[in-house]
């Protein structure tokens, strides 16, 4: 929660809300400034300290993202990110939502934090908005406790197609891309796009075949 500042705009809407934090530092300022919320000094891949079904609603603002970095030896970012959502699915009413925005540094962390979240029992999927924008793009992990919602239409997308920027929970492999919208380095669309660019450019390039892109298997 920080230093409380979405938390006013929280109790300015008429509802009541606790805040957890990492930060001491962060959790002092919101003292100060006197925040109508309760304040709890925790982290939260230690799970979520509150008993079932006690919240109608989850909001994070960019937070999930450093649960995939292991900044001590005994930090696992698939166990605490597994931890947290799955205490805070426990902790969230049936019919309640959860909107997590996020900031992943690669298209592996946005896959494993999806991932765990499917694994805790959520329904939901990933929104983008401003997908074409690098400044203003942001990922929103929307979740459902209980029966699937419709998911929200990310802004910007107007003249996109709404499949490619909202990505549901499935169990079959999908392509990523970085979070630049580009192609993962070394796959089969880097290859192609890498090829594309050198005939634009005259140069002589290979034909395009089924086995563009493909893994070799290790020579002994």
């Amino acid at each position: 929660c920080g230093s409380g500042l979405s938390g006013d705009y929280i109790s300015e809407e008429g509802h009541y809300w606790i805040g957890m934090d990492i930060s001491p530092a962060m959790l002092d300022v919101a003292v100060e400034r006197e925040v109508e919320g309760d304040l709890l000094l925790a982290d939260v891949g230690h799970g979520i300290p509150f008993r079932p079904g006690m919240f109608d609603g989850c909001i994070s603002i960019s937070a999930v993202q450093w649960l995939c970095n292991a900044d001590k030896k005994l930090h696992s970012p698939p166990k605490r990110l597994y931890r947290f959502f799955s205490t805070l699915y426990t902790a969230l009413a049936r019919g309640s939502r959860a909107v997590l925005q996020l900031y992943p540094e690669n298209p592996e962390q946005l896959e494993l934090i999806t991932a765990q979240a499917m694994r805790a029992g959520f329904t939901g999927g990933m929104v983008v908005d401003y997908p074409n924008s690098t400044k203003a793009k942001k990922f929103f992990l929307c979740l459902f406790v209980g029966a699937s919602g419709t998911l929200p239409k990310g802004l910007g997308t107007e003249c996109a197609d709404e499949e490619i920027h909202q990505a549901k929970f499935t169990n079959e492999r999908t392509r990523f891309r970085n979070a630049k919208g580009k192609s993962v380095k070394k796959s089969r669309d880097w290859i192609l796009e890498k090829k594309e660019r050198r005939r634009r450019q005259g140069k002589e390039v290979r034909a395009d075949t089924k086995y563009t892109g493909r893994k070799r298997r290790p020579h002994f």
